[in-house]
């Protein structure tokens, strides 16, 4: 085995969802830098767009392609012009996720948990049924979902936010049983807190913070570089024997 190309993504096809910011950005940065030809991904194709040239500055491979992943249109639209730009995709990232309702899980309105469920479950969930059917026909690929600590244990105030993940971690595990044999393999990450634009409610107030990270045994909060390295693992070769599982990266919080 040459295990210098254990982390090697050349020619490789990803899509990141959610990758304009935060989380998957990083990832979608991390992947072109290790030789894939990525596709940055979230609703807004300007920001799309703006991480694409900034990568092939960089001398990367980038497209933007706009989808809102929880419209089935979108999704559609999104595999109809992967098959037909690259005719292939080797790694799908589910990175987008929203969580804009804090406050008692008996308190929260309709359309805050419709929104919830749409962008942190019913896109990953379909997104993801897409791409392995496209997998399954070239012989394999894999699939990479951005779960959170809060699947594992709900997050105080954040319900509906923690069902959603806690429902993708035991999706991650049902396509990683049922697509197996067809050469897929499905993973997650856990994060535990991270700073970017959704979590400012916590990263912000820098008291608030230090209330938080205190106790973990790495007492800080995340960044989403330190997301990258578990995201490529899973998505590897390195991890060809790895699927159905769950990677926690929370600095300790949970142990």
């Amino acid at each position: 085995m040459d295990y210098t190309k254990l982390l090697d993504f050349t020619g490789k096809v990803v899509f990141v969802s959610g990758s304009s910011r935060g989380i998957g950005e990083a990832v979608v940065r991390g992947f072109a830098a290790n030789g894939a030809k990525v596709i940055v991904s979230s609703r807004d194709q300007a920001a799309c767009e703006k991480v694409a040239e900034s990568i092939r500055a960089d001398g990367g491979d980038a497209q933007a392609k706009a989808a809102h992943a929880g419209r089935m249109e979108d999704v559609e639209a999104v595999f109809e012009w992967i098959q037909s730009e690259y005719g292939r995709l080797d790694v799908l990232v589910n990175c987008g996720g929203t969580n804009p309702f804090y406050g008692l899980i008996g308190d929260t309105p309709e359309a805050a948990f419709d929104k919830t469920i749409d962008v942190n479950l019913k896109g990953p969930f379909y997104l993801s049924a897409k791409a392995v059917k496209m997998m399954k026909e070239q012989g394999g690929g894999s699939i990479v979902n951005v779960a959170s600590i809060n699947g594992i244990t709900p997050g105080h105030l954040q319900g509906i936010y923690s069902m959603t993940k806690c429902a993708m971690i035991n999706m991650t595990k049902a396509f990683a049983r049922e697509y197996g044999h067809d050469g897929v393999r499905v993973n997650a990450i856990c994060p535990g807190l991270v700073d970017t634009k959704m979590t400012a409610v916590f990263t912000a107030n820098e008291e608030m913070l230090k209330s938080h990270t205190d106790s973990f045994p790495i007492p800080r909060a995340g960044v989403p570089d330190d997301m990258v390295g578990g995201v490529l693992y899973l998505a590897s070769d390195a991890a060809a024997f790895t699927t159905g599982t769950t990677l926690v990266m929370d600095g300790g919080h949970i142990a």
